[in-house]
């Protein structure tokens, strides 16, 4: 199985699935995808204390890099083999802290997808479904031809 000749869903289902290894960047931000389709992502992320900013809250960097890697991966799974992708825009509205400990649903969703950009959204909300932020994402496409 080589992610090269794997389509942005192909290497996302293979992820979930286990047969092809987390990225080491889900160790440092804890995000798990469980369900990835053509132009939309759902999983889970958990704040720790490894999060915690000078406050004592959880830093909202926390909440943006989740939010950037979801609404990657809702532009990654619309992607052909071989092609890849770059955030070149992210802009994430805070509503409520991201609190510690607890886990969190996370969703990217597809907007628009050109030859050469791709546009998403992505929600952080609690278990109850609570909204904590919003982001919108502009991807640039990378093509080799």
């Amino acid at each position: 199985m080589h992610p090269e000749k794997m389509t942005g869903l192909e290497l996302l289902q293979a992820a979930i699935d286990g047969k092809f290894p987390r990225p080491p960047m889900s160790d440092t931000m804890p995000m798990e995808i469980t369900e990835a389709k053509a132009g939309y992502i759902l999983g889970t992320a958990r704040a720790d204390e490894r999060h915690i900013n000078v406050m004592g809250g959880i830093h909202g960097g926390f909440a943006a890099t989740i939010l950037d890697s979801a609404t990657g991966c809702a532009v990654h799974s619309m992607l052909e083999a071989g092609v890849g992708y770059g955030t070149t825009d992210l802009s994430v509205k805070m509503f409520r802290p991201v609190p510690k400990g607890e886990t969190l649903i996370v969703e990217g969703k597809i907007i628009n997808l050109s030859r050469s950009l791709g546009v998403s959204e992505g929600t952080l909300k609690t278990a109850d479904g609570k909204l904590l932020a919003h982001a919108t994402a502009t991807c640039f496409i990378l093509r080799r031809d």
